[in-house]
């Protein structure tokens, strides 16, 4: 009987027209929670696997430093001021008294100095220090330069440290400013400077002035020299502009297929000698120049 009453009344509420379409929305409800429920939940896991995958990206890339201190170029001595220059840099700008004064007597020939021979004004040795930090490329001794010790930096930069009398690093060290690398003293090749050490700075395998650049930052050299390679860059292109093409060179005068006489070759044994002996004796070679003008 109760049955019969649950259905009758289920048949009742069906009958009315609300039923349907309040079910339709509830269902319709339903799958739209369910649906907004699962994309949060899948949103929220990847961003937790985003934070840990940038976590691990900052710890295997460490950060870098921006402001880095950049060395600047020190004499290779603990005190400066207790040292004096002996022998000058060789520059071909400059006087000829400065050249003279710059020149080395060896094996009776002068040589024009690639750097700057310092000496304590007592005449005692001293210790040599690295003018900047780097790694030790080359500590020998040489028979007639002495002990040599030259060290390898950044950017192409090299100094060379001649006439030790011992060192205290080997090829293969890095060294600090600062650091002593040897003791001054003598060499074969220039025995009037007496004990001394010879310093050069060279950028690219090319010889600087080192009074230049002390007390100046590493980039001084560098952005220097990359200056000076755009300049000779100009000027080889502008030489280039200059040069005539072939089609504006001028002709030969004489017809190619006129054949020159026997008399425009023929020349006896003495005018060869001559002119050899002429050739000779106008070619002088700036050192041996310099050299006379001396004597």
């Amino acid at each position: 009987m109760r049955e019969e009453q649950k259905q009758s009344s289920l048949k009742r509420l069906f009958r009315k027209r609300w039923v349907f379409p309040a079910i339709y929305l509830s269902s319709a409800a339903l799958i739209v929670a369910g649906a907004l429920w699962f994309q949060l939940g899948k949103e929220e896991n990847t961003g937790r696997d985003n934070v840990a995958k940038n976590g691990t990206a900052q710890q295997e890339n460490p950060a870098v430093p921006v402001n880095e201190t950049v060395e600047t170029i020190a004499m290779p001595v603990l005190d400066p001021n207790a040292v004096q220059v002996k022998t000058p840099f060789y520059d071909d700008k400059a006087s000829e008294a400065e050249q003279e004064a710059a020149l080395v007597f060896y094996d009776h020939t002068y040589h024009p100095n690639q750097g700057i021979d310092l000496v304590r004004q007592d005449g005692k040795t001293f210790d040599v220090t690295a003018s900047l930090s780097g790694t030790v490329t080359k500590a020998e001794k040489d028979p007639i330069l002495g002990y040599v010790v030259e060290i390898n930096h950044e950017q192409g930069v090299t100094t060379v440290y001649q006439s030790l009398a011992d060192v205290k690093v080997e090829a293969g060290d890095t060294v600090k400013q600062g650091e002593v690398i040897g003791k001054a003293g003598q060499s074969e090749f220039n025995k009037e400077a007496g004990i001394h050490v010879h310093f050069e700075i060279r950028k690219d395998g090319r010889a600087v002035n080192p009074i230049d650049y002390v007390d100046k930052p590493l980039t001084a050299l560098t952005d220097k020299a990359e200056d000076k390679t755009g300049t000779d860059r100009a000027a080889t292109s502008k030489e280039k502009e200059l040069i005539p093409s072939d089609e504006t060179a001028p002709t030969d005068e004489n017809p190619a297929n006129e054949q020159p006489s026997a008399d425009d070759h023929s020349t006896t044994p003495s005018d060869n000698h001559q002119d050899e002996n002429n050739d000779a004796s106008s070619y002088k070679t700036p050192d041996a120049s310099i050299g006379m003008a001396r004597a």
